[in-house]
């Protein structure tokens, strides 16, 4: 199943790539992204609220606070970067560029999770990123 939502996060992030271009065109990028971000809030906090998950609030360890975050601080940074690097270069370009978080992820996860590096994943990595600069330059 987790493959399904995977792909379905794909999508709507290649999706998300072509409405913002089109849309952000004479809209400052800071504005544009305080927009999207309004949309997300009340989709997310919706989608709480129709599952019935707000009780879990409470239950929620200090820790994890702490890292959901900063963990929203990253996101807010990366949308504010990505859509004034859309709104300044071509989605062709910016996208594929956008994608070398794959790579970083990668890493990020051998270093600090302790998550098993194999060959498959250096591979990937490799080709990811030459992928990247083919697309990119």
């Amino acid at each position: 199943m987790w493959f399904i939502f995977a792909l379905l996060s794909a999508i709507f992030a290649a999706l998300t790539s072509i409405l913002a271009k089109v849309g952000i065109e004479g809209v400052n990028s800071n504005l544009a992204t305080a927009i999207r971000t309004v949309v997300v809030v009340i989709m997310a906090w919706g989608m709480v609220f129709l599952v019935n998950a707000q009780s879990g609030i409470a239950d929620i360890s200090r820790k994890s606070w702490i890292f959901l975050i900063l963990s929203g601080l990253a996101t807010g940074a990366s949308w504010l970067c990505y859509y004034k690097a859309l709104q300044l270069g071509e989605a062709s370009k910016v996208v594929p560029i956008d994608k070398l978080s794959v790579v970083f992820t990668l890493i990020l996860a051998f270093t600090f999770l302790h998550e098993q590096f194999t060959p498959k994943s250096l591979i990937g990595c490799i080709l990811i990123g030459a992928g990247t600069l083919l697309m990119a330059l």
